[in-house]
């Protein structure tokens, strides 16, 4: 809200260093497509390896951990918990699962944060309902010493502010006036500062943070684990947090830092993509498909060299067998002889 109002100010100048940031990330999104596209098995695998980091790492942030052993069967089984942690970990996957699926739907306001903090803090008395008491967030120092870092919002101001947030954030993402991204990073600053809820606050502002780019066309969320990012880069975390607050209630302070932050961790996010993918072993059976594919993608009469680019970690021996097994079953026919033979899928 505070930070979300700053950025409508007539003088508002972005800093250089956001522009680059913004830049390459327009050049990751470019390619989100293409890689979408060309591995389907792997970015299933990535999606599952996804979930469970996710789950993992957003709640060990906040000191929730269990037994390595037990996290597959916590995160993709049905049997029964062991104890709480096991339920936070399992809440959160059923947040991101949410999330991943239904992602379209799902507006960004009051009603869908409050459901996003039911799901991923089911043990908690007051799970999916704002904070009734004002609180503080407290800091800890190496010497034992404790101090106040920053009061949030009260609790009876809590609830508009929510709802004034979600609106202000709606409208500067269609209005497109700031760059959408700085906007996801603001709003995601407003909601901490905010601290809607008496615990749990920050494992919900990472599932805002997935949701919001998945409304600003930026999926690779759902293939790389955002929430280990932040947890390998928490000490930058909470200096750019600490800093960006302060002054947060008047309106006077520095929203840069954490905004540029959290633009790192994206390009973080998408440098990891590009490599799981290039690095992600393909199987046997999965690259049967994968040039089946291909195959059936194409609209028009294609080159075998064209198949080749689609699918570059297939073998020419094995797209030749696939595509001779394709031509028996009438699947494909061959137009043209020699060098300039092309493929057409029959059909098409």
């Amino acid at each position: 809200m505070k930070t979300l109002e700053q950025l409508l100010a007539p003088d508002l100048i972005i800093p250089t260093a956001t522009v680059w940031s913004l830049n390459e990330l327009a050049e990751y999104r470019g390619k989100q497509e293409l890689f979408t596209k060309q591995a389907p098995h792997k970015l299933k695998r990535l999606l599952e390896h996804a979930l469970i980091e996710s789950a993992v790492c957003s709640n060990r942030i906040e000191g929730v951990e269990i037994d390595a052993k037990r996290v597959g069967t916590v995160v993709f089984g049905q049997g029964l918990l062991l104890d709480r942690n096991e339920e936070e970990i399992r809440g959160y996957q059923s947040a991101l699962s949410w999330i991943h699926e239904d992602h379209n739907i799902i507006s960004l306001d009051a009603d869908s944060i409050r459901k996003m903090h039911s799901l991923s803090c089911p043990t908690i008395w007051d799970s999916g309902l704002f904070k009734e008491k004002d609180g503080e967030i407290i800091e800890k120092h190496v010497d034992g010493r404790v101090s106040i870092r920053f009061k949030p919002t009260s609790a009876k101001k809590t609830p508009d502010a929510i709802e004034g947030l979600s609106q202000s954030l709606e409208r500067l993402i269609k209005e497109k006036t700031i760059p959408p991204l700085v906007v996801w990073a603001a709003h995601n600053l407003d909601f901490l500062c905010i601290h809607p809820f008496r615990d749990g606050n920050g494992r919900v502002s990472r599932l805002l943070l997935l949701l919001t780019l998945y409304h600003l066309g930026f999926a690779a969320g759902r293939y790389v684990s955002i929430e280990r990012l932040i947890e390998q880069n928490k000490e930058r975390y909470d200096e750019t947090l600490k800093i960006s607050s302060q002054g947060w209630h008047e309106g006077k302070h520095d929203p840069w830092p954490y905004i540029n932050y959290l633009l790192y961790i994206l390009k973080l996010l998408y440098a990891d993509f590009e490599y799981s993918i290039d690095h992600t072993p393909v199987v046997r059976g999965e690259k049967t498909e994968a040039v089946r594919r291909a195959i059936l993608g194409f609209k028009a009469p294609f080159h075998v060299r064209e198949l080749q680019q689609r699918c570059p970690e297939v073998s020419l021996d094995m797209i030749r067998k696939i595509m001779k097994d394709m031509s028996r079953d009438n699947e494909i026919q061959c137009v043209g002889r020699g060098r300039n033979a092309h493929w057409q899928v029959i059909g098409n």
